[in-house]
């Protein structure tokens, strides 16, 4: 029994397959380019690594709404050529087998839930900070879908007076995603993030503004956690920030975990996807 997952990003595709322990005994690493020449790669890797189920895990925004015309399509992407693709289309005309199709930030929240970060718990949220922003949420162990899936790096937050910074997001401006993810940063300081000194007062900032979209995911969805993963949060010195800073903007109004175990790291790092996308695969299975 072989268990297939794509996790699907803007920059690359990564396609494996596990056994029934999910030990991964075949991966690639595939650009996005055009929908053509990426899933022409991923149904030949497919085909040459058969599989009985597969886990998907897609760049948004995505149709799960099972019901609907365009369900498995990718929608309004900014993506140039993948705008309303019908990605689980073309997967099933290939391969005749369950799927699983969601978000690549629920993959990675489900990931962590069962095997990371969140293990033991039953409820988890897991936000990803890097190009964009995305937030994928597991409560009481199943996938939060409505009438599509959330969209956590579009909440909209309070804009610090002092940052004159006037946000990137093309349809919200000062949006989570328009205030802190990468490219915000580097049009705000003219560098890099990966360049600002761990004690540059940038980081205050980033910390008040993830501090905020904590504060709104406890109030809304009080998850067990709220994993943080991407390329942004790869500066430690961000999470004794916003642990301070949420403390101080919840004000005590409802209890949570300890702070130190709520607001964590990404434990599972670049591989929470895929082993979400493996778990989900391996459940559909059963």
């Amino acid at each position: 029994m072989k268990i297939g997952a794509i996790e699907a990003g803007g920059t690359k595709f990564v396609c494996a397959v596990s056994d029934e322990q999910l030990t991964i005994v075949a991966r690639e690493q595939i650009p996005t380019t055009t929908p053509a020449e990426t899933m022409g790669a991923v149904i030949s890797f497919f085909q040459k690594n058969p599989v009985d189920a597969m886990g998907i895990g897609s760049f948004g925004p995505i149709d799960v709404a099972v019901n609907s015309a365009t369900y498995g399509y990718i929608t309004a992407t900014p993506k140039v050529g993948w705008r309303d693709y019908d990605f689980l289309g073309t997967m099933k005309k290939a391969f005749d087998i369950p799927y699983v199709w969601t978000t690549d930030v629920n993959v990675a929240a489900y990931g962590e839930l069962k095997l990371g970060a969140a293990q033991g718990l039953k409820s988890c949220v897991y936000l990803t900070v890097g190009t964009g922003i995305g937030g994928g949420a597991v409560i009481n162990g199943q996938l939060l879908h409505g009438f599509g899936h959330p969209e956590m790096g579009h909440m909209l937050i309070r804009h610090d007076p002092a940052d004159t910074y006037q946000g990137h997001c093309p349809f919200h401006a000062d949006c989570l995603e328009g205030l802190a993810a990468g490219p915000a940063l580097e049009q705000r300081y003219q560098r890099k993030a990966q360049t600002l000194a761990g004690d540059d007062p940038a980081w205050t900032l980033e910390a008040n503004y993830l501090a905020q979209a904590c504060v709104d995911l406890t109030v809304t969805l009080s998850p067990e956690m709220i994993i943080f993963g991407g390329g942004v949060m790869k500066q430690q010195q961000l999470f004794p920030l916003i642990r301070q800073q949420f403390a101080q903007q919840l004000a005590g109004y409802v209890p949570t975990p300890a702070i130190d175990d709520y607001i964590v790291p990404v434990q599972l790092g670049d591989n929470a996807g895929i082993t979400g996308c493996l778990l989900l695969a391996q459940e559909q299975l059963r």
